[in-house]
C-alpha cells in the first residue's frame, strides 16, 4: 500500500476496536518500527528512545497486567468499563511500548549544565515524534492503533516480566491490530483560530 504523506496523517485515528488477524508478516513490522527508530529525530542526536515490540502472548500479557492493576486501584469500584476497555487492547495483535533511556538524559545533562532542565522536555519531545512515526507507519501497513499512558502504574511490573533495565522509562504503550470498526468522527477547530501567518 502507497499513499501520500498528507493522506498518512489523515487516515491516523485512534483505533479500539481490534482484531489479531495478520495484516502484514512480523518481518514487516519489525522493518516498519526499526526504520522508525533509526530515523526518528532526536535532541543532540542523543537516541535515547527504546522500544519493545510484544505480540502474541507477551501482547496478551501486557494487557493482563495492565487489567489486574487497574481492578486492584479500583478498589472495589465498578470495574466493567475499564475491563471492556483491557478486552479491546488484547483483541489486537500487537504492543509497541515505547521507553527513554534516563542514563543518556542524565549524562546529557551533566555535559551540557546550561541545558540541564531541558532534557527531559526534550526526550519527551523526541519520543511523541517516534510515536507519530510509528503510529502513522502502522496505519500506512494496514493496522490500526491507539496510545495508551498506563504508566507509572504498570511500570514495576512491566520492567519485571520482560527484565528492563531501570534506566529505560515507560512513557507510552500503543496496541494495534487488524482494524474491525471505523473511529468516530473527528472535529476539528478553526485553523484561523490555532495558526497564524505574518509577513
Amino acid at each position: 500500500m502507497v499513499k501520500d504523506f498528507f493522506s498518512a496523517i489523515e487516515d491516523r485515528r485512534s483505533y479500539y476496536s481490534l482484531s489479531k488477524e495478520h495484516v502484514v508478516p512480523d518481518k514487516r513490522i519489525k522493518e516498519v518500527i526499526d526504520h522508525a527508530v533509526q530515523y526518528s529525530p532526536s535532541a543532540f542526536n542523543s537516541q535515547s528512545a527504546r522500544v519493545i515490540v510484544l505480540t502474541g502472548q507477551s501482547h496478551d500479557q501486557l494487557w493482563d497486567i495492565t487489567k489486574e492493576t487497574l481492578r486492584i486501584a479500583a478498589d472495589g469500584k465498578d470495574f466493567k468499563k475499564t475491563e471492556e476497555k483491557m478486552r479491546s487492547f488484547i483483541n489486537g495483535y500487537g504492543t509497541v511500548l515505547f521507553f527513554e533511556d534516563q542514563a543518556i538524559i542524565n549524562r546529557l545533562q551533566e555535559q551540557y549544565k546550561t541545558y540541564a532542565e531541558n532534557f527531559p522536555i526534550w526526550s519527551n519531545q523526541s519520543s511523541a515524534i517516534l510515536q507519530f512515526v510509528v503510529w502513522t507507519s502502522l496505519e500506512i501497513e494496514g493496522f490500526g492503533a491507539s496510545l495508551q499512558h498506563y504508566n507509572p502504574l504498570i511500570d514495576d511490573e512491566v520492567r519485571k516480566t520482560w527484565d528492563i533495565s531501570r534506566d529505560w522509562k515507560l512513557i507510552a504503550q500503543m496496541p494495534f491490530g487488524k482494524p474491525t470498526a471505523e473511529p468516530g468522527d473527528k472535529d476539528f477547530s478553526p485553523l484561523e483560530e490555532r495558526v497564524k501567518y505574518y509577513q
